[in-house]
């Protein structure tokens, strides 16, 4: 990730004034000086140029809704975006759904912008209001390869004013790939065509070692096809996530076109996966 460290405030240019101070506090105290000691006076087209003043920085406008981004996978994944926008008729990788203003101030006291507070309120409040820009039921998200990542201005931006906060919408084409859009994602999971096309689906089943993750758009042999929730609490432990696969067999069967003859598959959340957010197991077969 980028090095969001705050950086040293500037030191104060006060060297130079003081030493102004002093030279006429020591030319008006000396006597007066003999010819031969005098300075010639300086010549009247001789001046003497100001100090640069310290660089500042410029923060830049603040994000609108409803516009596109080519951002690279690394750059979704990113704290700060830099890259401009791009008219969303036109391919593109993100479109930005919300924008707000981060709550960093604390008993007075304004917390940095890369501090662990602000950047956990933005982490939970993206995600939760992707499912009101996409569209489609909890279930329907969670079976999609739509994704929410987030952005905050840097240390230098946040330093001369600013304060929002970015939500972008992507879609992942696999575990390293975002894909190509072209036009809004705006509900896009409110129709059938749009779950088909972002649906999750994979190369192989989910125990296998060939399996990937991919658009249910491109080639694939298995779907995910239902979310089980698990109850919220405490990470309840592989064994308990395994028995709570088992409910995917009858679902599968009801699905299959024999009963008798079908695979199945489901993959549920490891320690990591159930901090990060996923208290589900997803349910696959073939497609």
């Amino acid at each position: 990730m980028t090095d969001r460290r705050p950086r040293p405030a500037p030191v104060p240019l006060l060297a130079p004034v003081l030493v102004t101070l002093l030279t006429v506090l020591l030319a008006s105290c000396s006597a007066d000086p003999s010819p031969e000691s005098q300075t010639p006076p300086a010549s009247p087209s001789s001046t003497t140029a100001p100090p640069d003043p310290p660089p500042t920085a410029a923060a830049r406008p603040r994000p609108e809704t409803g516009t596109c981004h080519r951002l690279s996978f690394d750059e979704a994944l990113s704290p700060t975006a830099t890259v401009g926008s791009v008219p969303c008729r036109k391919a593109h990788t993100a479109e930005t759904y919300a924008v707000g203003t981060v709550d960093n101030l604390v008993d007075g006291h304004l917390l940095a912008i890369d501090s662990d507070r602000v950047q956990r309120q933005v982490a939970e409040t993206c995600p939760a209001e992707l499912g009101a820009a996409v569209g489609g039921s909890i279930e329907q998200q969670r079976l999609s390869m739509l994704r929410a990542v987030w952005f905050t201005p840097t240390v230098e931006e946040s330093d001369a004013g600013a304060s929002w906060y970015r939500c972008d919408a992507i879609v992942l084409a696999g575990a390293d790939t975002l894909s190509r859009v072209q036009g809004s994602l705006t509900g896009v999971l409110d129709t059938d065509q749009g779950r088909q096309r972002y649906g999750m689906c994979g190369t192989a089943g989910p125990d296998e070692r060939s399996f990937e993750r991919v658009l249910c758009a491109d080639p694939h042999s298995w779907r995910a096809f239902s979310v089980r929730p698990l109850p919220d609490g405490r990470y309840p432990g592989r064994a308990a996530v395994s028995r709570a696969g088992q409910p995917c067999k009858d679902a599968a069967a009801a699905i299959a076109d024999d009963s008798l003859d079908y695979e199945w598959g489901f993959e549920g959340p490891d320690a990591e996966q159930w901090a990060a957010g996923q208290t589900f197991i997803r349910c696959w077969a073939p497609d």
